[in-house]
């Protein structure tokens, strides 16, 4: 263990796995975790965020499992409140919840488009609302929300909604990092890139576009400049550098960890 964020508290939202394996939420609660911070996990699945709560105790640190939906006010204030409660500060809110699915304006449903912006945008809105005042009554905070190169780019998926709130993400969080900057308070997003999770192999929409996790594997591997997906870990490892008081002068930014996908053009 290293002591980057030692005496910090973490709630992580979004911090279960879809399936088997390592998320970058999960990946994430657990890295901030090792590096010293008390962590809240909270997902909508419940048994998910006990997976993970129990995974940090097992390793001998301090966890706190919740369930709550970020779509719902009151139940991420809820969240918040248990937290503060339960470990009388909050230093790091990390926003990891997000789901994507295929299709443009034409094909999509407005209900599954609606559905996709109150979870990727709304979610995290209500996180810092909730959050931001602790923050500001503690002159210190740091915000790190998980965006996508999605967010800045069209890629090889007909990812419309999914586009639209991840660049909507990004500039809530430099509407975040300067409104609240003289409070203390930071924010940043990290921009993943193709990255092998539990979501991305459990997609029904991935599958029907590949048409095997051979393929998939195969496609997403060759995406990238590096030969190879990333993993959930180095996500994490952005999101403890941008937490640490390394980063104590980056406000606003906003990471792509995607071996250099997002520079490609064509």
């Amino acid at each position: 263990m290293s002591d980057r964020l030692k005496n910090m508290v973490a709630l992580v939202f979004g911090a279960g796995s879809s399936g088997p394996g390592w998320g970058n939420g999960k990946a994430t609660a657990v890295a901030f975790a090792r590096q010293g911070a008390k962590v809240a996990a909270v997902d909508v699945n419940g048994d998910a965020a006990e997976e993970t709560a129990r995974l940090i105790e097992k390793e001998g640190f301090e966890a706190l499992a919740i369930c709550a939906d970020v779509t719902s006010t009151d139940q991420v204030k809820a969240a918040v409140d248990r937290t503060h409660e339960h470990f009388s500060r909050i230093d790091i809110l990390q926003n990891n919840v997000g789901i994507g699915t295929f299709g443009g304006p034409v094909e999509l449903p407005l209900e599954e488009w609606s559905r996709v912006m109150n979870i990727n945008v709304t979610g995290a809105f209500l996180t810092c609302k909730h959050t931001l005042p602790i923050m500001i009554a503690q002159g210190t905070g740091v915000v790190v929300n998980i965006s996508s190169i999605a967010g800045v780019g069209i890629g090889h998926y007909p990812f419309a909604a999914y586009s639209a709130s991840k660049a909507a993400l990004n500039h809530l969080t430099r509407a975040v990092a300067i409104e609240y900057a003289d409070k203390g308070i930071r924010a940043n997003a990290i921009m993943p890139g193709a990255i092998d999770t539990p979501m991305v192999r459990g997609s029904g929409d991935m599958m029907d576009h590949y048409g095997s996790i051979e393929e998939l594997e195969k496609a997403r591997h060759a995406m990238s400049p590096t030969g190879r997906m990333g993993e959930p870990w180095d996500i994490a490892a952005a999101a403890v550098f941008l937490a640490s008081n390394e980063a104590k002068y980056i406000n606003g930014a906003i990471l792509p960890v995607d071996g250099g996908l997002s520079c490609r053009i064509g």
